[in-house]
């Protein structure tokens, strides 16, 4: 089985979270992706098989090289993101890409255009899975799974590539922010890990975003407007003034590399009450903090207009995972290496976000991130190039292959 033949079977479950549910998994759908990976591993021969009750499926490939290696780790996760829907994905095979627009739905007129995706003329030769464009792909991150089950795979089938014990992980709920928080770290017993979640062929990452998230909710008074002079509060009026003290250059589509930012992503209001929700995002762990200070200033500036009606609750959510993997630089070099042998040229760049791998490397795993190929995730013009998951897979093997030789 290829890897293309596992992520077409992967993309048919549809294992979108949802933030709401305060269950673990989130959704229902990803306890059955996990029941059915699991039955795949044992099928595989895999040793140390365990699923639990909050759908963190974890196993084992022996070691082979009669001498102790670093216990390596892989892990993917099994949810795709709450943006689009997952549900009947239909995905085609684009053979041989010729740089030009792919039609995805004819009858709603949805394009895939270099014009607007000038990334896609880097796949020109390639063969593309694209979206029928009513859905997201899920290469975000089923293409990360089915590498990490094709290396296995092809290690398996070739026992002369000397390894250690490697260990790999798909986990829930990633895409909400939770798939570390139940990830049993001890239990894992690796030394240190990649997440096969990252972009493009290349892609290595060490650095994320601090961030947290901020709910800044406004009090307003709501009387009839006929009689409202001098005594309503429209707590909807007085949230877009809150917005707009915020600079406007300091937002996800204004900034790049590592600019931080502050990104409004939902508003729920009426006169009597408004509810902003925030999220910040800063490498640097300074700047990061002196924003989170500047939503606190500006709430109690909002209050000496409109005494007593502003409140805001920040929550940290992950830090920058550099000062934990810095220590141990020699697994990022152990990646380059592999990529170059694998015919990949190293891209070691921030993640503008952040990875099971922040939480994990705080919790003691070391673990960068890794390409799994994918581009445009979470919305409907979502691909992936078969060769960049080849790639991937090939990736993988070094990487076993070179820690055993260490």
């Amino acid at each position: 089985m290829t890897v293309t033949d596992r992520f077409l079977s992967y993309v048919a479950f549809d294992t979108q979270s949802d933030e709401l549910t305060n269950m673990t998994p989130s959704t229902p759908g990803q306890m059955v992706f996990a029941r059915f990976l699991k039955e795949q591993l044992e099928k595989m021969g895999l040793e140390e098989i365990s699923l639990d009750d909050n759908g963190y499926l974890m196993a084992t490939l022996p070691s082979n090289c009669g001498y102790d290696a670093p216990v390596v780790g892989f892990i993917a996760h099994l949810d795709t993101a709450p943006d689009m829907s997952g549900k009947h994905v239909n995905p085609r095979i684009v053979k041989n890409y010729d740089g030009k627009s792919i039609l995805l739905n004819e009858k709603e007129n949805i394009v895939l255009s270099p014009e607007e995706f000038p990334e896609m003329l880097n796949y020109i030769g390639q063969d593309l899975i694209v979206t029928d464009g009513t859905t997201l792909l899920g290469a975000d991150d089923k293409a990360g799974i089915a590498e990490i089950v094709t290396a296995v795979a092809y290690l398996q089938e070739h026992p002369e590539i000397k390894h250690g014990k490697i260990r790999i992980a798909f986990n829930p709920d990633e895409e909400i922010g939770k798939g570390a928080h139940k990830f049993d770290v001890e239990r894992f017993g690796a030394e240190f890990a990649y997440t096969m979640d990252g972009g493009a062929v290349g892609e290595l990452e060490y650095e994320n975003f601090n961030a947290a998230s901020a709910k800044v909710t406004i009090k307003g008074r709501n009387v009839h407007p006929g009689t409202a002079k001098h005594k309503m509060v429209n707590s909807i009026r007085v949230a877009t003034q809150f917005i707009v003290m915020l600079p406007r250059w300091e937002t996800p589509e204004h900034t790049e590399g590592y600019e931080g930012f502050y990104h409004l992503v939902g508003i729920e209001g009426s006169v009597e009450e408004t509810v902003l929700t925030y999220i910040i995002r800063d490498h640097d762990h300074e700047r990061f903090e002196s924003r989170k200070r500047e939503i606190e200033h500006l709430v109690r500036k909002t209050n000496i207009e409109f005494p007593g009606c502003a409140s805001v609750e920040i929550k940290d959510q992950y830090y920058n995972m550099r000062e934990k993997i810095e220590p141990v630089m020699h697994i990022i070099e152990v990646a380059e290496k592999a990529m170059l042998e694998a015919g990949v040229e190293p891209k070691v760049q921030p993640i503008r976000g952040g990875t099971d791998g922040a939480q994990l490397s705080f919790k003691g795993l070391p673990c960068p991130n890794i390409f799994a190929g994918g581009e445009n995730f979470h919305g409907r013009y979502e691909y992936v190039s078969i060769q960049s998951m080849e790639k991937a897979a090939s990736v993988i093997v070094n990487i076993c292959r070179l820690v055993a030789e260490k």
